[in-house]
Formats: C-alpha cells, sequence, structure tokens
C-alpha cells in the first residue's frame, strides 16, 4: 500500500507541475503577443493620423514663372504666332517659287499692308515687293490666268479703244502702253489685248509728302509729291478726277499774280500734265482748281510750296494721267 500511495502522488505532483508551466508559457506568449499587437496598432495608428493629416492641410499650387522672367530660348516659353511676320514669309517664298506664283503673293502683301500691327520696317519692305510685282502682273503684256484685275479682250469689229478703256474703267493710253500699241487707230478686229479692270485710286499723305496708287483696293506704287505751301495747304478729304479734266500741257492763269502762262514759256510751272480734282468729301467738298500736275523744278517735289495742288515729277505726272479715270479715280487727302 505504501509503495502504491506514494507512486500516485508523484505522479500527480509532475502533473501538476506540468500543467503549471504549460500556464506560464501561454501567459508568456500571450503577453509577448500583445506587445506587439500594440506597437503594431500604435504604428497604425499613427499612420493614418498622418494620412489624415495629410488630407487636411492645404493643398500648396505648384509656383509659376512668369513668362518675362524666362530666357527666350527656353522651352517653356511658347511665343504667339505673328500672323503679319508669317504671311510676309509666305508671299517671299511665293517669289522665290520655281515658277514664280506672282498673283498668289501679290494678294498675301495687300493683305498684310492692311493689318493694324504691321510696323514701318515691314510696311517699307510690302511696298517695295508689291511695286516690283506690279512690273510683271500690271505694266507688261503678260497675262496671268488666274489674276482678277487683269485679262484679255478680243477685240470686235468697230470697237474703239476709248470705249475699250472707258469700258473696263481706265484710260486707254494704258491699254496701249501694256499690249504695244502705238497708235489707236492701229487696233484692228480679232486682235487680243490685255485689259485692265479699274479703275485707279490714288491716296496723299501730307505728311510724308507722298502718293499711294491702288488699281481698285490693290497697292501698286508709291511717289514722292510737292504739296501745298504754308497758308495755302492742300485740303484733306475726297476728291474726284473731273470730267474732262485731264489735259496735256494746258495755258495756266496764276489765281495770285493773275499772269498767264502757256506751255511754250520758259517759266511754264505746270510740267506735262494737268489732272483736274473736284472735291466731294471732307475738307475739299466744293473745292475746284485743285489738280495733280507735273513741275518744271524737280527740287521743289517732297516739300511744301505749290499753291494747294500736288506736283509730281513730269514723268510720274504722266503716268498718272494714262492711269486715272474721269469720273471714277478718285483721290483721297490725309494727314
Amino acid at each position: 500500500m505504501a509503495l502504491y500511495s506514494s507512486g500516485l502522488y508523484g505522479r500527480r505532483n509532475r502533473n501538476l507541475i506540468y500543467i503549471t508551466l504549460a500556464l506560464l508559457i501561454l501567459l508568456a506568449m500571450v503577453f509577448v503577443f500583445g506587445r506587439i499587437a500594440i506597437h503594431k496598432g500604435k504604428g497604425k495608428t499613427a499612420e493614418i493620423a498622418n494620412v489624415k493629416e495629410k488630407a487636411d492641410a492645404p493643398v500648396s499650387q505648384p509656383k509659376v514663372q512668369p513668362a518675362g522672367d524666362l530666357n527666350v530660348g527656353t522651352s517653356a516659353v511658347i511665343s504667339e504666332p505673328n500672323k503679319t511676320a508669317g504671311l510676309i514669309a509666305e508671299a517671299v517664298a511665293c517669289i522665290n517659287a520655281n515658277p514664280p506664283k506672282i498673283i498668289e503673293a501679290r494678294d498675301r502683301l495687300n493683305e498684310v499692308l492692311a493689318m493694324p500691327a504691321i510696323n514701318a520696317q515691314q510696311k517699307a519692305f510690302v511696298k517695295e515687293q508689291l511695286s516690283d510685282l506690279a512690273d510683271k502682273w500690271l505694266f507688261s503684256r503678260t497675262i496671268f490666268p488666274q489674276d482678277g484685275l487683269c485679262g484679255s479682250y478680243k477685240v470686235q469689229p468697230g470697237d474703239v479703244l476709248s470705249a475699250i478703256g472707258k469700258q473696263f474703267k481706265v484710260p486707254y493710253e494704258i491699254l496701249m502702253q501694256i499690249s504695244g500699241i502705238r497708235r489707236p487707230e492701229a487696233l484692228q478686229s480679232g486682235q487680243t489685248i490685255k485689259i485692265i479692270n479699274g479703275p485707279f485710286h490714288a491716296r496723299v499723305y501730307r505728311s510724308t509728302f507722298t502718293l499711294d496708287l491702288y488699281l481698285q483696293s490693290t497697292f501698286v506704287r508709291s511717289f514722292p509729291v510737292g504739296l501745298g505751301k504754308p497758308g495755302m495747304e492742300t485740303p484733306t478729304g475726297l476728291w474726284l478726277v473731273k470730267p474732262e479734266g485731264k489735259l496735256i500741257s494746258p495755258t495756266w492763269t496764276d489765281p495770285v499774280t493773275g499772269k498767264t502762262y502757256q506751255a511754250e514759256n520758259p517759266d511754264y510751272p505746270l510740267g506735262s500734265r494737268w489732272i483736274g480734282l473736284e472735291g466731294i468729301e471732307g475738307n475739299a467738298k466744293g473745292r475746284t482748281g485743285f489738280a495733280i500736275h507735273g513741275t518744271k523744278d524737280p527740287n521743289q517735289i517732297g516739300t511744301a510750296n505749290s499753291q494747294g495742288c500736288v506736283r509730281l515729277h513730269n514723268g510720274n505726272a504722266i503716268l498718272m494721267y494714262n492711269l486715272l479715270m474721269p469720273g471714277f479715280s478718285q483721290v483721297e487727302i490725309v494727314e
């Protein structure tokens, strides 16, 4: 019995020890894992708080540097396209094309000339190019198929050159010039001639002593002029070339001195052509006695020395005489 009781008690003690150890290990594990969980929870909480803080913070906008502070060559700068320069470049490309696109270049340059943004340097260049182009499309026998300002006309039986000119609102003299006709009587039925769809007009700038010539609204060429002296200034406003107002070296009486001059007089002041004007608008309205004419003194071109008329070099006066059509062509005089 004694042996039996002692064995049973020893086994029970050992089992109790094992259970106690197991509980201690379990408690230790719970403690350790609990600390880990708490630590992770705090980290997560801090992370969530950090995210929330960022979300609640005001959003800072990126700094944009003003374009004026950037270098011109920087890719961040995008310059606004210059339409004026672009059209000029297109026109020059048309001129340099093979074959040259004369009418296309003319129309582009004429469009540029009317732009408010054009500067003085561009304007001078455009006028020079248009003047050169006019020798090709206007003052030559060449007819460009796509040109709306010039064309061809087949002479019919009974046609006379002056009537053809009136039909197209240009003087017959310019039709003779561009078609190589020596005399009006030399016109032949069945002949094809070059015609111009007129009329021509002019604009005179008092501030620059310049006359700009236009065919309809297309610029042709500029000419230097002389204008009225102080006290007898050339009136601004709109003028019409008088019907029957174009004369070759007419007799003229000076309205100030009353002296009459004949074309053969050594001191005849008018030059070779006279284009009479009548005022129709502005300060010009109702005014008479004014004209565009030549001069015997070319040194007065570009100055204010006339009695109010517009003076031209004699060669330019002849050309203007051949272009301006009485009753149709207008002359605008501006500052």
